[in-house]
Parts: C-alpha cells; sequence; structure tokens
C-alpha cells in the first residue's frame, strides 16, 4: 500500500500561511506609497537610493496604510550637527489640532543633544494624545523611556534602527542593541510617517516585516482615525494654490508664510484657495490673536451653523462637509468645531452665488493664523 505520509505533507504545507517576509518601504527611486501630510512637494525627495529631507517646513509624511504588528529598519543620518527629525509610529493621517505633528508614539531622530529629559540616542515617547507606558520612569514623569545606553553615531555617520511593535509593545533597537521601549501604546494600529524638523537628514534601507494582527481584532479605541482622502492645500512654505479676492497675488505686507502656518494682519483682504465642487468636505485650523468672533473666518459657498464663540488664544479646528441641494433633495451641512458635532443644517435655497464655490480665508480684518487646511470632493 502506498504510503499517504508523502500527500499529507503536501496538503499540511499548502494549508499553513506563508511566512512573513521582509519587503520594502522605500523603493529607491520614487516615494511611491508615501503621503505628504502638511509638507511642501520638495520637503521629501527621493535621490541616491535614499529619502532626502530638506527640514522644511516642519511637517510629516506618512504611509498610504495602516500597520499594527510589525518589525521596521532603516538607517538615518544627519547632515549637521544638532539635526533634528523622527520616525511617528501607530500615526493618525492628518495632523493635532494647531500643530504640524500627528498623535502617535515618536522615536527619536535628533543628534548631538543630552538633557536630563532628551537625548539623541533614540528616546522613544508618546505625543499629542498617544499613550503609551515607558519601560523605565522618566525622571520628570514623561511618557517618555530613555535609552539605556548611547549608541548613537554623530552626523553626518549612518546609525541603524530596528523597531519592533507589536500587541502595544514597542522595542527599539540601536546600532544593534535594545536601548528603549514600552507596553499598552494606544493607538497601537496605524500610519509610519517621517518627520522633518528644520534640518536636513537622509534615511535609507527603509524595509519591513509585518507580523500577523492581534487576537481578538483591536477594539476601535486602539486603532488610530483612517485616512479619508483629505489633501493638504497649504504646503507649509509658501501661498501657491492661494491668491487676492481680486485675483492677483496676496500683499506680502499682509499675508505671509511665517514657521509653516499662514499668517495675516487682517488688513490685506481675502485670500482665496482650492475650488469646491457640489459636495465638500473641508477641514482647517486657526487661531485668532486679537479678540473672538462669533463668525468663522473663512467663507464657503453654503451657509453654516453657528457656533460657540472661541477663545482668542486658542487654536480651533473647523471639519464641514456639505452637499449642495438639487431638484430631488434638500443639501445638508454638517460641521464639527473642535471634535463637538454642531449638528446638521438642511438646505433648500441653491447655494449662495455671492460666494464662490472655493475656500476663501476671511479675517474680518483681524490678525489670524491658519493652517492644517485640507480639502477632499466627496
Amino acid at each position: 500500500m502506498r504510503s499517504l505520509r508523502p500527500l499529507l505533507l503536501a496538503l499540511a504545507a499548502c494549508a499553513a500561511p506563508a511566512p512573513p517576509e521582509w519587503r520594502p518601504l522605500f523603493n529607491g527611486t520614487d516615494l511611491a506609497g508615501w503621503v505628504p501630510v502638511n509638507v511642501a512637494p520638495s520637503t521629501f525627495t527621493a535621490r541616491e537610493g535614499m529619502i532626502v529631507c530638506t527640514g522644511q517646513p516642519t511637517g510629516v509624511m506618512r504611509t498610504d496604510r495602516m500597520y499594527e504588528n510589525f518589525v521596521l529598519q532603516l538607517e538615518y543620518r544627519h547632515l549637521q550637527p544638532g539635526g533634528n527629525a523622527g520616525l511617528f509610529v501607530w500615526s493618525d493621517p492628518l495632523p493635532a489640532r494647531g500643530v504640524p505633528f500627528t498623535r502617535s508614539l515618536e522615536v527619536q531622530v535628533m543628534d548631538g543633544v543630552e538633557t536630563p529629559d532628551y537625548t539623541s540616542h533614540g528616546d522613544v515617547f508618546s505625543i499629542w494624545g498617544a499613550h503609551f507606558v515607558p519601560d523605565r520612569p522618566h525622571p520628570s514623569g514623561w511618557e517618555r523611556c530613555l535609552p539605556s545606553e548611547r549608541r548613537a553615531r554623530p552626523a553626518p555617520e549612518w546609525n541603524h534602527y530596528r523597531v519592533t511593535c507589536r500587541d502595544g509593545v514597542i522595542e527599539l533597537e540601536v546600532n544593534g542593541a535594545k536601548v528603549s521601549g514600552g507596553r499598552e501604546a494606544s493607538p497601537r494600529k496605524g500610519y509610519l510617517c517621517l518627520e522633518s524638523e528644520g534640518s536636513e537628514v537622509h534615511f535609507r534601507n527603509l524595509r519591513i516585516l509585518e507580523l500577523p494582527p492581534g487576537e481578538p481584532p483591536l477594539a476601535a479605541e486602539l486603532v488610530a482615525e483612517d485616512a479619508i482622502g483629505l489633501a493638504t492645500a497649504f504646503d507649509g512654505l509658501t501661498l501657491d494654490g492661494w491668491r487676492a479676492a481680486d485675483g492677483g497675488a496676496a500683499d506680502p505686507a499682509h499675508w505671509q508664510v511665517r514657521d509653516g502656518v499662514m499668517w495675516t494682519d487682517g488688513q490685506g483682504g481675502d485670500l482665496v484657495g482650492p475650488a469646491l465642487g457640489r459636495r465638500f468636505e473641508v477641514a482647517l485650523d486657526w487661531k485668532r490673536s486679537e479678540r473672538a468672533s462669533l463668525k468663522q473666518p473663512f467663507l464657503l459657498p453654503c451657509r453654516l451653523p453657528n457656533i460657540t464663540e472661541p477663545g482668542s488664544e486658542d487654536w480651533h479646528r473647523l471639519v464641514v462637509r456639505a452637499e449642495a441641494p438639487s431638484r430631488d433633495r434638500a443639501g445638508t451641512v454638517t460641521m464639527t468645531y473642535d471634535g463637538q458635532s454642531q449638528g446638521v443644517l438642511v438646505l433648500d435655497a441653491p447655494w449662495e452665488e455671492e460666494r464662490p464655490a472655493v475656500v476663501q480665508l476671511h479675517p474680518e480684518g483681524m490678525a489670524t493664523e491658519f493652517r492644517n487646511i485640507y480639502v477632499r470632493d466627496l
């Protein structure tokens, strides 16, 4: 009788899942698979097998998909002493309100800094609403794990990072030895980001080994927000894509870009930006430095719900989703203000014709700052 052992082994091999394999996160020639979040097209570029980051403006570029459990390896080098950058893991797709950084865990990529509270040798810490428990208590009580030893080489030498993220536990190895980490991370599934923060930095040999997801599936609160197609309308460096209300260039005496923020003294008229379709979503942050106002500092082609008067010194975020009325049904506008729903406004009338179908910044004569401006057609 012929043995069944070879057949059983073959069937077992077919049923077994394929072992995880390393794959590149950077193909060496272009930035396919990466999405600029709040930076200019020139901020991150591919050159000579490296991702080259100018450091201007401060912001991030993210992967086009989320990751949960994985091992990531990369090499980096700073071109000048004292350089700063970062790797964000389990990140949201958009920055937190009023800042250029996303909610995430940051793996520090810094050079030449040594203080009691932070170092250049592989700190791991939570930022902007993320949380974790560091492997060792921080001297000032921060959610930050300082490295157990100093292994990073100074600029312009290359350094190697290996980051293991599994079931809410993060471990960082610097140049071959584990130095820092933590546990109980939230979120623990999200995007990966490379950070631009003031100085030129190079990355190469980025690759990832995806590991099986945890069981049972993660609760919603442990998963980062999902990218929904919002694209940046402000590159943090220039006013490209924006014009004065009369169609000319913005008056540089009244509209300027300052440290990644669009600033106006309020005396230079409105600024007109991206065109909008009949169904759209807009998100933007603003801060007034003079006085509060019930009116939002921008115009859209639809009427908006009223909001509670904001404080004058705080950053605020408005997210507006609108659909124009049609012959068959009314239009609707939904709005959230600083994360709080403002309800639904039903529109029976057509778009207000005097308002162009664009995002129009309208500071009402008040000094105002804008950042994190995003739009998408629905």
